[in-house]
């Protein structure tokens, strides 16, 4: 385990054998510099709209670069929090909400770019969903086991941190009502055993294809110049849900006794 790396029941494979030891350097570097987890938050949502941009113009191969420097760097942010013990409320929510923004983005100068905006608009929708399937599952996994949910500061009281919240509630409360929501009924209509519904197997199922896998291959897809390509990726990963789901339920329903 890198130092500084968020504990987690399941590691998405591309950020444990490529991305953290690449940020662990970025932390060593940076570790005693006045440099703050809050400055490359900032630094590397520029660099996605900077990317975004790129793309936009045609310029593939250095917006592929772009996105994988912002996948480092994310990871940076939080090892560089976790070993400072500058972990914050107002952190955590700058970095959901702007990888959010960085996320639209990216879809909208794909959707530029290849003329195709139901396919950007449904793709962008499905990434989302995918990445509020990996905090939720996460969460349902440790509820299920008796597991302490991961700690989260409160930071005093600010207009900035009053706004975060209000964007956080109305943007992302929503899905992750939802989707336990969902969650829930599925297991009480199928009378499901929760640690097989909620277990490692169904966790690796969306973790890896969280935000450094998707930036990753979005990165491949664009040295290969097939933007369009990309977002037929991220609309083929909705059937894979599907089933993906439909193997979970087949999985955790109780054996005959």
């Amino acid at each position: 385990m890198v130092p500084g790396a968020k504990k987690r029941p399941v590691q998405e494979f591309l950020n444990v054998l490529v991305f953290r030891p690449l940020a662990h350097l970025v932390v060593l570097l940076l570790y005693r510099t006045r440099v703050r987890p809050h400055h490359l938050v900032l630094f590397h949502t520029f660099l996605v709209l900077l990317a975004a941009r790129l793309i936009h113009l045609g310029q593939d191969v250095p917006a592929a670069f772009l996105l994988q420097l912002k996948t480092v760097l994310d990871n940076a942010d939080g090892q560089l929090a976790r070993l400072r013990g500058e972990v914050t409320e107002l952190g955590r929510y700058l970095d959901t909400e702007l990888d959010l923004l960085g996320n639209l983005l990216l879809f909208l100068a794909l959707g530029a770019r290849t003329g195709a905006w139901e396919l950007a608009f449904a793709g962008f929708l499905v990434f989302t969903l995918v990445q509020s399937y990996d905090f939720n599952l996460e969460r349902l996994y440790r509820e299920a086991r008796g597991l302490p949910l991961p700690p989260e500061e409160r930071d005093p009281p600010t207009l900035l941190l009053a706004f975060l919240r209000g964007v956080y509630r109305f943007l992302f409360l929503p899905q992750d009502r939802g989707i336990r929501a969902l969650e829930g009924f599925v297991l009480r209509r199928f009378r499901l055993v929760p640690e097989r519904f909620w277990d490692e197997w169904a966790l690796a199922g969306v973790v890896n294809l969280g935000l450094t896998t998707q930036l990753f291959f979005l990165g491949v897809f664009l040295l290969f110049q097939s933007p369009e390509a990309y977002l037929t990726f991220v609309l083929l990963q909705a059937l894979y849900l599907v089933l993906w789901y439909l193997w979970r339920i087949l999985r955790a329903i109780p054996s005959p006794r």
